[in-house]
């Protein structure tokens, strides 16, 4: 059968991995679920357009379309990488694609599929695709690729360097100018625990002692929860955009304030996000694709 992501610089151990077909995984959704997930991101009960479904705007925040293929991504075997061991994976990078409107309740498919492992030496690198379709039409609403880094599995030889995949991968540097808009957000401390509703159970996310194992002083925020945030921070400046990318380069404790800030280039917006009391950046190389390129900040 043909694979599109087959490679011929991959290893053999590689080849055989990406044959391999899951099943599809099912996703049943409410109203309920948007406004759970809209409320994990911060959406406040004054913006009923995201909190209140009787709503005439009501709609997801476009950053929803993570949680339908979380587990058909989460759920591809990846035992076949030496010593892999899942306590040493991280997730690394995340770009997700909004292909159509988001319906506010539905019967969703996931198709998940290997598109691209890279040997890094110490570690694996190894990027996952999901296409998420309507049950009942086929139309494709979503695509996600993930890139998670597994410390201790690499050596199993193969490619080194990854492909270009357009937005998915792009660099994304930051422009040496001032932002063009800045965000600030204060997470609540029971941040985690309401955004793991969405379906990230992850006990390193509310449990102090799996934390602790983990090397963390506290549970941590979700990865995906930070670029939620930051995503609406971007449509609340610039407007809808049609994917966005991002890789997590740190960590956001609940309760910490979440800055975002957010450059204008052509039809995309760069950002950025950084934790303000600590001073780190938890969001880099980001970027989302502007449906109207003519947007301007709303400052």
């Amino acid at each position: 059968m043909y694979n599109p992501f087959a490679d011929p610089e991959d290893s053999p151990l590689v080849a055989e991995a990406k044959e391999a077909r899951a099943d599809p995984v099912e996703y049943s959704y409410t109203e309920r679920d948007v406004i759970l997930y809209n409320l994990g991101i911060g959406a406040t009960e004054k913006e009923l357009q995201w909190t209140y479904e009787g709503d005439d705007e009501f709609v997801a925040l476009p950053t929803f379309g993570v949680v339908p293929q979380f587990a058909a991504s989460s759920g591809l075997s990846l035992d076949w990488l030496p010593n892999f061991n899942p306590a040493k994976l991280l997730h690394g990078e995340q770009y997700l694609r909004i292909r159509a409107p988001i319906p506010t309740s539905g019967e969703l498919v996931n198709e998940a599929r290997l598109m691209e492992v890279l040997d890094k030496g110490k570690a694996a690198a190894v990027t996952t695709i999901v296409e998420t379709k309507d049950k009942r039409t086929g139309q494709i609403i979503f695509e996600n690729q993930s890139t998670v880094f597994i410390r201790g599995a690499g050596g199993f030889g193969g490619k080194r360097a990854g492909n270009d995949r357009g937005a998915a991968s792009a660099a994304n540097a930051q422009p040496k100018r001032r932002p063009d808009a800045v965000v600030e957000e204060k997470t609540t401390h029971s941040q985690a625990a309401l955004y793991r509703l969405s379906g990230d159970s992850n006990p390193l996310h509310i449990l102090p002692e799996f934390a602790a194992i983990g090397g963390f002083d506290q549970p941590i925020l979700h990865g995906l929860c930070s670029m939620g945030i930051a995503g609406k921070h971007v449509l609340k400046m610039f407007g809808p955009y049609s994917d966005i990318k991002v890789r997590f380069a740190g960590v956001v404790y609940p309760g910490e304030t979440i800055v975002t800030e957010m450059w204008k280039e052509g039809g995309k917006v760069i950002f950025s996000a950084k934790v303000k009391e600590r001073g780190t950046t938890v969001l880099a190389a980001a970027a989302a694709t502007l449906v109207s390129e003519s947007a301007k900040a709303k400052l």
